[in-house]
């Protein structure tokens, strides 16, 4: 395990140099409609590969710049497989604005062991292992303990397009009603990170992927926080989004507040 944990993090903190490196001489190009891919995403992706290759070579990698089929699909089969966003947050990298990062995480069989998140700007390394705890820097860290909606910092996440009357946007306004107060920072991998760090108490995204949270659910899970799925019942991987929450009592007040609008 720590092996792994040694090489996924060497592997992001490179990635993140190369984030580093291509800041402000990027040309940006359209994945969609409000959506971005930039030469960065490519190079770091490159490069964060390459070191999982030369140190384990047998292992798959499913990196959200390389267009192959469905993720899901590809990390069931096989044993190891790495998940990688090398730019989670790009319409900030694009825009010079903090608030980026390099996701990387490894999933063997059905569990995931290990994950990182790199924050080249602010050289924050967030680490979590199965078992093993969640750490920011080497040092250990926890969610909040905040357990009233009326309390919480929630993070939401909206898809590149959404329209006036989409659920999404009239769910937002309802946790901006209920919630101390709500933010949209642009990275789901940087919003689970904080929350690990007890800097967000909640979090809620229905259009995630799976290189968008499988370290950051991993930092959540190691620690103390809840995970579920956007629509309510368990998480899982494969499936777009999820509601993430420092305590168990408030998880249940995000819960039924998101969910209210499918059953209203």
């Amino acid at each position: 395990m720590n092996e792994f944990l040694k090489v996924c993090e060497v592997a992001a903190r490179a990635g993140g140099q190369v984030l580093l490196d291509w800041r402000g001489k990027i040309n940006a190009r359209e994945k969609g409609p409000k959506d971005l891919v930039t030469e960065a995403d490519l190079a770091a992706q490159e490069v964060v590969q390459a070191t999982i290759r030369d140190a384990f070579p047998n292992h798959h990698f499913v990196g959200e710049e390389d267009g192959q089929g469905t993720p899901e699909h590809q990390a069931r089969q096989h044993e190891y497989c790495w998940i990688c966003d090398p730019l989670d947050g790009t319409t900030n990298y694009v825009h010079q604005l903090p608030g980026y990062c390099v996701s990387l995480a490894l999933r063997r069989d059905d569990e995931l062991v290990v994950g990182v998140v790199y924050d080249p700007a602010t050289d924050e390394c967030f680490t979590a292992t199965s078992g093993g705890g969640a750490f920011l820097n080497g040092k250990r860290i926890e969610v909040s303990s905040c357990t009233a909606i009326e309390e919480a910092l929630v993070a939401v996440s909206l898809p590149p397009q959404v329209g006036r009357d989409a659920e999404e946007l009239q769910t937002f306004l309802d946790l901006a009603v209920a919630s101390q107060a709500i933010r949209r920072l642009g990275s789901a991998a940087l919003n689970l990170a904080y929350l690990a760090a007890g800097r967000l108490d909640g979090y809620w995204a229905t259009s995630t992927k799976i290189w968008d949270v499988a370290a950051g659910v991993l930092l959540v899970q190691e620690a103390g926080g809840h995970v579920s799925g956007s629509r309510g019942g368990p998480f899982r991987l494969g499936e777009p989004g999820l509601l993430t929450s420092a305590t168990g009592e408030l998880h249940h007040q995000l819960e039924a507040l998101v969910t209210s609008r499918l059953h209203g």
